[in-house]
Order: C-alpha cells, then sequence, then structure tokens
C-alpha cells in the first residue's frame, strides 16, 4: 500500500557535460538548495550511493521485481544524509556524507526524494578514482557532475511502509549499543565468510579476538545477524572503509532474534544497514513505537518539540527537555510520534537523534497504526476495566486478561499474544490497559 503523495518538480532532469541536474521536490520552503559542492572521496561516494539505491530496488523476502529506487536525501548544517528501505521494508540503509567527505557550502536545510534510475547508476558505477563528483541539490535539481550518462526525472509516491518504517527504526535504535568493531581486513574476511543471500537463518555474532564468530545461539554479547545475504549492500565499500562497527540491543540467553545495525566508517562517509529481526519481518509491523505513542498528551509534547527542533547534525534530548520543560522521557515520546511522520531518525554512531522534514503531519501516527487506533476505541467505548494487577478488556464478543509485569511490559490472553509473545510490539489490549492507567493516575 503506498501512501499518493504527489510531489512536484520544477523541471525536467537533463544531463549536460557539466553535470547532471536530477529534479527533486522539494524541503522546508519550495524547492530550497541546500548543498553545492564535491564530495572529497568521490569514488567511495559514487559506491555508497549505489548501495543505498541497490537496497530500495531489492526485495530480500520473497524477490519479485525491483522495487523503488527514489531515496530520500536530507542536508542538515554540515552533512547529507541519503536513505532508503528495502522493497519488502526489512532493510535499512543509510549513507552520511560526514564534513570530512564535503566541500562545498550548505545554504539551507531540508529533506527531498529524488529519483534514482538506471541511466545515474550506470555514471555512478564510472566514477573513477581521480573523478571529480559534484552534487548540488538545488531549488530544481540534484545535479551530480559525473563524465557522462543520462537520467530522467519522476514523480514519485512515498511507500506508506516507508513511514512505518522511519518510526520503527528510530525507537528500535534508539536502544542499540555499539557490540564489536572489526578492521577492514577482519570485516572484509568475515563478510565473505557469511551464508548466501538465498540463506534466511537466524545467526548470532559474538566478538572473537579482531573478528566475529558465527553460532546459532544467542549468548551475551553478541548481535542477532538475521538473513546474513541481507548484508551484500556493505561488500562495494569494503575497499574504502576503515572499520565495521556492529551495533545492536542487549542479548541475553534464549531471547529471540533482534534487529541490529551493521555500519561502516570510511572517515568521510558511514554506510550503514539495519537488520529486521528476520527477514520476512518488515521494520513497518514491528509496533516498537506503539508504547510511546499511547499517551494522551504525546501530540501535544510533539508539536511543541517540533518547534523547537533545528538543523543541527544531531538532537540534544537533554537540551530539547530544557528548552521545552518536559522531562526526556516525554521528549522521547514526542520524537517517537514525530518519527511516525518521518520528521527525526537516530544515528547510532553519534547514539543521537537527528531532523529531517517530510510532507506528512505528526497527527498521522494514529491513522498509520491500527493497533493504536483500536487501543484508543477500546478506552473510549469503556471496554477496559482495570484493576492493581492489569486490566480485564471486552473486544468484539471476547474477553481478554492484561497483566503488567515488574518492568511495566504487558501480557495478555489474546491470539496476536500468543503468536508474538510481545516480539512484535503490545497488541491493542494492553495498549488500552496503558491507555487507561493513564487516564486513571491523571483522575486522582
Amino acid at each position: 500500500m503506498s501512501a499518493q503523495q504527489t510531489y512536484r518538480y520544477l523541471g525536467s532532469s537533463a544531463l549536460s557535460r557539466s553535470g547532471l541536474a536530477l529534479s527533486t521536490s522539494g524541503g522546508p520552503a519550495p524547492n530550497p538548495r541546500f548543498f553545492s559542492g564535491f564530495l572529497t572521496t568521490p569514488q567511495a561516494a559514487a559506491v555508497g550511493l549505489l548501495a543505498v539505491a541497490e537496497v530500495a530496488r531489492t526485495r530480500y523476502f520473497r524477490p519479485v521485481s525491483p522495487a523503488s529506487l527514489d531515496p530520500v536525501v536530507t542536508g542538515s548544517r554540515d552533512r547529507l544524509r541519503f536513505e532508503s528501505f528495502s522493497g519488502c521494508c526489512g532493510v535499512y540503509a543509510r549513507l552520511d556524507a560526514l564534513p570530512e567527505g564535503l566541500d562545498g557550502d550548505v545554504l539551507e536545510h531540508g529533506t527531498t526524494n529524488v529519483d534514482v534510475n538506471n541511466p545515474l547508476r550506470e555514471a555512478l558505477s564510472r566514477v573513477g578514482g581521480l573523478d571529480p563528483l559534484r552534487l548540488s541539490v538545488g531549488p530544481d535539481d540534484l545535479t551530480v557532475e559525473t563524465m557522462d550518462g543520462a537520467v530522467v526525472e519522476k514523480k514519485v509516491p512515498l511507500p506508506q511502509r516507508w513511514l512505518r518504517g522511519f518510526a520503527e527504526v528510530q525507537v528500535l535504535a534508539a536502544g542499540f549499543e555499539p557490540r564489536a568493531q572489526l578492521p577492514a581486513a577482519e570485516a572484509a574476511a568475515f563478510l565473505r565468510r557469511l551464508p548466501t543471500a538465498t540463506d534466511r537463518s537466524v545467526l548470532w555474532a559474538v566478538p572473537a579476538g579482531r573478528s566475529l564468530r558465527l553460532t546459532s545461539r544467542p549468548v551475551a554479547g553478541a548481535v542477532c545477524l538475521a538473513g546474513a545475504g541481507r548484508l551484500a549492500a556493505l561488500r562495494g565499500l569494503l575497499r574504502h572503509a576503515r572499520t565495521l562497527t556492529v551495533y545492536g540491543p542487549t542479548v541475553a540467553p534464549g531471547v529471540g532474534a533482534l534487529p541490529s545495525t551493521w555500519e561502516l566508517d570510511t572517515g568521510a562517509l558511514r554506510l550503514s544497514l539495519t537488520l529486521s529481526p528476520e527477514p520476512y519481518r518488515g521494520f513497518s509491523g514491528e509496533g516498537a513505537a506503539l508504547a510511546a505513542l499511547a499517551g494522551d498528551d504525546v501530540a501535544d509534547d510533539a508539536e511543541l518539540v517540533s518547534a523547537l527542533l533545528a538543523w543541527d547534525p544531531t538532537i540534544d534530548v537533554d537540551a530539547l527537555a530544557t528548552s521545552a520543560g518536559l522531562d526526556a522521557a516525554r521528549v522521547r515520546g514526542a520524537l517517537a510520534q514525530l518519527g511516525t511522520a518521518g520528521r527525526v531518525g537516530y544515528d547510532v554512531a553519534e547514539a543521537a537523534y537527528f531532523h529531517r522534514v517530510m510532507p506528512y503531519d505528526a497527527g498521522r501516527a494514529e491513522r498509520d497504526n491500527p493497533r493504536l487506533v483500536g487501543a484508543r476505541a477500546l478506552v473510549e467505548s469503556g471496554a477496559v476495566d482495570p484493576d492493581d494487577a492489569g486490566a480485564t478488556v471486552r473486544s468484539a464478543d471476547q474477553v481478554y486478561r492484561v497483566r503488567r509485569l515488574a518492568d511495566d511490559a504487558y501480557t495478555c490472553t489474546c491470539p496476536w499474544w500468543a503468536k508474538h509473545r510481545g516480539q512484535r510490539g503490545p497488541c491493542k489490549h494492553a495498549l488500552a490497559t496503558r491507555m487507561a492507567g493513564s487516564v486513571a493516575r491523571e483522575a486522582v
């Protein structure tokens, strides 16, 4: 399903000897120019851009014809970010061109959606070590100066799953910590040993000296690697990289499959792939953002926080909390809702949020989350009977028992919880119990 959002371009893309002019669709003001200059490591940057485009055109689960080729580009005060999701929404790719990777002027700040079709891919693939690569993201174009090539722009419907994926990834990634760092040579050797692209097994990577070893069971300090073939997009940048850093949540023995981030760093660029817990699971259905969105005051908090966001490379949650007069937990909840509208992301290398702008309002969080809509309807209809241990919830013709655990998690007797056991976020009955408890506390 796609959200049919119309992108308007001021002109057609074209290629001349002076460069490739690719029309873009806008940012915080109509078609702003937010960067003009050179990429200091042109061949590596071209490879990184191709990797992001390759992820966007790939469906890793049940491969079919190529999908969208339209990465999202964000310019902040000192860097450019190129982002995409795979066609199955189970892999999130991002290329960060860092200050060391840019030689030019940041003229404005904003986010846009650009077309990367086959002619541009071919032009990028021919960038050699001595060839300059110049980018200018401007009022009516993304100019990519290469020796030759051609591209035709197109209007882009942004997939609705991408919006939900942006929300889920930033919530999940905020719980990641660096678990291992491999020098480039060891990283290349490790990636060469991985199973083929068709392998969908869930493995665990455990630090072992300067490298990683694979095991079939989760152990403390491990990082989940589900569908190892989904890391294929990293291989092209390996010869330019200094390190491979692996990020993930805390792992305990017996835990289920988990997401993870694998990031190559060249010094001037960072290319990261974030993998969903299993190849068949798209980020858009993970439900990690639901708890943060369940509070009654989160929409008001999001509106306040949105007005305070700036185009700094990272968002300082504590400083934002002070400016907004909110505690850090409420700021993170507001960021989660803004993430559902695509307005913030999370950078695991910086351990910080970052700002982007997309043509969607934060209020669409509920419209895009059926469980959240269902939970609020249960509360409003008086179907939730809370008690000290949790709640009894009447849903349709059934009655379910929700129990609150010590860590503020919930269990439920409904089929959803029995199937997923909390691995894909709370069910609507648990969300309704959380909401009803919040209402009850406010009434006291």
